[in-house]
């Protein structure tokens, strides 16, 4: 296979792997919108974790809600939890690793709060953490994973929303799960501000 070729490939493959995400994930999105919507009409914030790819996925989503997205709009309540560096150093210095996310959750998250945990594996020791804190403090989450779900699928109450890219490939579960985030925040802004004219 030729370098244009690999390229193609890549293109025609991320393109499958949304297309079977919309024929699955549709009805799932909005429902973890609804939850996220909810939470924010109620004074309540979003709090968003992830290692890698997923922090900067974590930041993303967060920056859409506190600045904007596609519209003017008054800003949304939501922190990565993944942009602290002395925070995250000190506890991974002090404490362990595993728990970056899950102290801040402990410090900052109030019942009726959403937890964004994206894994692309769905085994990130310091997300699951995250997770269990969460629901210590009486928090809804919204996954996004891949695979098999891993051990994140098997923390989740029947109040929780998994959003499970259809794929294996690290690559393109990462172009899925930037596509559910920018499909959630328009779900928001259109819920919450009503539906813009195209």
């Amino acid at each position: 296979m030729s370098a244009i070729q690999r390229i193609k490939q890549h293109f025609s493959d991320s393109i499958d792997t949304k297309i079977k995400a919309a024929d699955s994930l549709t009805e799932i999105t909005e429902k973890a919108g609804a939850l996220m919507v909810h939470a924010l009409l109620n004074n309540h914030k979003i709090l968003s974790c992830g290692n890698g790819g997923s922090a900067g996925d974590a930041q993303h989503f967060s920056s859409e809600m506190l600045n904007r997205f596609e519209r003017e709009r008054p800003p949304l309540p939501a922190i990565a939890l993944s942009t602290d560096t002395s925070t995250l150093t000190s506890i991974a210095n002090d404490y362990h690793y595993n728990e970056v996310f899950s102290k801040q959750i402990k410090a900052l998250g109030q019942a009726g709060d959403i937890l964004l945990a994206i894994s692309t594996s769905g085994n990130s020791a310091n997300v699951l953490q995250a997770i269990e804190a969460a629901h210590e403090r009486n928090m809804h989450i919204v996954a996004l994973t891949g695979r098999d779900g891993g051990s994140l699928a098997t923390l989740l109450k029947s109040t929780d929303v998994e959003l499970r890219a259809p794929s294996y490939v690290t690559a393109r579960i990462q172009e899925t799960h930037l596509l559910l985030i920018h499909c959630l925040c328009d779900y928001i802004d259109c819920q919450i501000f009503g539906t813009e004219p195209v």
